[in-house]
């Protein structure tokens, strides 16, 4: 099984960014806790961030030539206006996990809105860096489900 981790726009920024909100824990360190639990759960992880928003719908693209069996997201900002990532998303046939290390309905409220709500499985939020695990989990869950469905 092959699940696609896409981080946004700013995530190369984790560890030095708005700690409050983000912690200290760096994007590698996030990846590394993502290729640790996957290979627990036998699962390959491959992840991709860019803050170019053409870059991550051609990534997309790619995922879905590729065929991925699940992709996780955390696009960041791009999350509450990015029609073209929505549209990009909406071209995959596996489960998409939004993911989201703060908790965004707690946050401004034009964080409260997800263009990508309507077309994703579930979304995790919240939880730091468990968000990511929480989220892979539920993949993983979510393609055996439709494999025995």
């Amino acid at each position: 099984m092959k699940i696609l981790m896409l981080h946004g726009i700013n995530h190369n920024m984790f560890g030095k960014r708005d700690p409050a909100q983000y912690g200290t824990i760096t994007l590698d360190e996030i990846n590394a806790s993502l290729r640790t639990l996957g290979k627990e759960l036998g699962v390959e992880v491959e992840h991709f961030q860019t803050n170019s928003e053409a870059a991550m719908c051609e990534r997309i693209h790619q995922g879905f030539t590729d065929q991925v069996d699940a992709v996780l997201i955390n696009a960041g900002a791009w999350t509450h206006y990015s029609y073209g990532i929505r549209d990009a998303l909406a071209i995959l046939t596996v489960p998409i996990v939004e993911l989201h290390m703060s908790n965004i309905h707690a946050r401004e409220p034009f964080r409260h809105v997800s263009v990508f709500a309507e077309i994703v499985k579930g979304q995790i939020c919240g939880f730091g860096v468990d968000s990511y695990l929480l989220a892979l989990r539920a993949a993983v869950s979510a393609v055996q489900a439709s494999a025995t469905a």
